[in-house]
């Protein structure tokens, strides 16, 4: 917490230092959570099951500066980690965390155009492009936003074409380092880049985005690494009266031949596709979708099925707004269903979230 104040402080000096500083604006966020989780297990007619309440918090701080002539440069400060943020309560309340730079960007806004570059933020709560392609087997409950916080290491141009917006980003997965050798290739090029590209617009009172997200060379994902995988679809958004619909369906391949198991490192010829499909819907301060995954995995030969099927639906009820923020609470249910089938044995999964969030923003 020291580190954060610190951090403020430093900012708010830099801030106001002289009448030719940027102009440098602060807001944030923090929140507390009641978690309750139930899950239930089956593998071959064995059941388990497993329950627990989790308390946990997140605290996030933004600043955001106006350079002039459309230049900027955002930041996002939080007790970052590997659950999304979000700092779980331990015995005797002797947690400790660090304020990290969760992300930054900095660019340039042009009347027909924009480029940024650093740690960007990706919204891919909103869009399950990114989970389909990073988790082809588990996309389902955010996985992007919880695990990779998010964000992505990338160089985004955007620009009007036609009547929509065209954006692309070079994404930088992994920093390898391979030594030069006939049998490896080059050490330059061992690293995993990827490609986002997008293109939204407007068709009558419909939202059209198709978009792909292409692994260039040697990704690792949660499964298998040094893969080259192909992700495609799009979202559609639908006005209905006071509410607002949205639809979305994504298809990954890969079919690699060089790849591994990721923790492991063994070889593997890596073979699966699978889709998405999902339904949301949002109606005031009400928000629901529902997922539907499955996805074939043939590696070394192998036939396993999985199939997964996950709805969220959540409340955010204003208990306080003002200008200068709010104080908000927000209930949340999460269910998630999973069924692996693998031929000679079956695996069935279930787990039940309801959650409480208060949350303040300034």
């Amino acid at each position: 917490m020291k580190k954060m104040l610190s951090l403020a402080a430093m900012f708010a000096v830099l801030a106001y230092a002289s009448p030719a500083s940027a102009e440098i604006k602060f807001s944030g966020d923090a929140s507390l959570r009641l978690r309750g989780q139930f899950e239930d297990g089956e593998y071959n007619g064995v059941k388990d099951s497993e329950d627990d309440l989790n308390f946990a918090y997140r605290i996030r701080l933004k600043a955001a500066a106006d350079l002039g002539s459309g230049y900027f440069f955002k930041a996002m400060l939080t007790n970052d980690n590997l659950t999304g943020g979000w700092t779980t309560v331990t015995d005797n309340n002797t947690e400790s965390y660090n304020i990290e730079v969760s992300n930054f960007y900095f660019g340039r806004m042009m009347e027909n155009s924009h480029y940024m570059m650093g740690r960007l933020p990706l919204n891919s709560v909103n869009n399950p492009i990114f989970d389909l392609a990073l988790y082809p087997f588990s996309p389902v409950d955010i996985p992007v936003a919880t695990f990779n916080m998010d964000r992505i290491y990338g160089l985004n141009y955007g620009a009007k074409i036609g009547p929509g917006e065209l954006n692309t980003t070079l994404i930088v997965l992994d920093n390898d380092v391979a030594d030069n050798t006939p049998a490896e290739g080059d050490g330059m090029f061992n690293d995993g880049y990827a490609v986002h590209v997008s293109y939204k617009a407007n068709i009558g009172d419909v939202t059209v985005e198709p978009q792909a997200v292409i692994v260039l060379s040697d990704g690792d994902g949660a499964d298998y690494s040094n893969i080259s995988s192909n992700t495609f679809g799009l979202n559609v958004g639908v006005p209905a009266g006071d509410a607002k619909l949205s639809f979305s369906g994504f298809y990954t391949i890969c079919d690699d031949g060089k790849g591994s198991i990721t923790g492991s490192g063994a070889a593997a010829d890596v073979d699966y596709s699978g889709y998405l499909f999902r339904v949301k819907g949002e109606v005031g301060p009400f928000t629901a979708w529902v997922d539907y995954n499955q996805t074939n995995d043939e590696t070394n030969g192998d036939d396993v099925d999985v199939e997964n099927l996950f709805v969220w639906a959540q409340y955010n009820y204003k208990v306080y707004e003002s200008a200068m923020g709010s104080f908000s609470l927000t209930p949340t249910v999460r269910y998630w269903a999973l069924g692996v089938d693998e031929g000679s044995s079956e695996y069935d999964y279930s787990r039940l979230r309801t959650e409480l969030i208060a949350t303040v923003t300034f």
